[in-house]
């Protein structure tokens, strides 16, 4: 079982603004993203979001997951019915989730949203971060990182810069 990260920050480690707000970060949306994003989630046999993320998701023109999705939530009990093949809302902790998943039969997990990629952090339960430094300062929004208790080693893997500026670094987990 893998868990992966795959996310943009402003420089200063936020993913959204405070109100979910991500326009800053899809104005840099290109080709070069779009087939970067393409080869990873290809990868991909399923997606594990949080409520905030749910939230933006469905606001879209489309769903935006090919992959079968779980939402990890306590507030939210059911989808629309065009969604309920495609999202399985569950409320697990991470090490149980990913027990779950690995006996439905899945492997490489992305993990996605602010509070689920912290707790999965908060458990030391994931493998690999790729994260996308993208050129602006927003002061003030979610963070990608909050508070552990103990820190958490990664190797750095690879770093690639795309023409419009954005920087998309690949780490793995050295539990050495």
């Amino acid at each position: 079982m893998k868990t992966t990260i795959y996310i943009g920050t402003s420089l200063d480690g936020f993913i959204a603004r405070n109100d979910g707000d991500i326009e800053w970060l899809v104005k840099f949306q290109n080709q070069e993203v779009d087939d970067s994003y393409q080869e990873f989630i290809s990868k991909i046999d399923v997606i594990v979001i949080g409520r905030g993320t749910y939230e933006k998701v469905i606001t879209f023109p489309s769903w935006f997951y090919e992959q079968k999705v779980y939402l990890l939530s306590t507030t939210i009990k059911q989808v629309p019915d065009h969604l309920r093949e495609k999202v399985t809302i569950l409320s697990m902790e991470p090490r149980e989730l990913i027990n779950y998943l690995a006996n439905e039969g899945f492997s490489n997990i992305y993990v996605d949203g602010g509070k689920v990629i912290q707790s999965f952090l908060k458990e030391d339960c994931i493998d690999e971060m790729v994260i996308t430094k993208v050129p602006e300062v927003l002061g003030r929004g979610i963070p990608l990182f909050g508070y552990l208790q103990n820190d958490l080693h990664f190797k750095h893997i690879r770093t690639e810069v795309f023409s419009n500026g954005l920087v998309k670094s690949h780490y793995e987990r050295d539990r050495e």
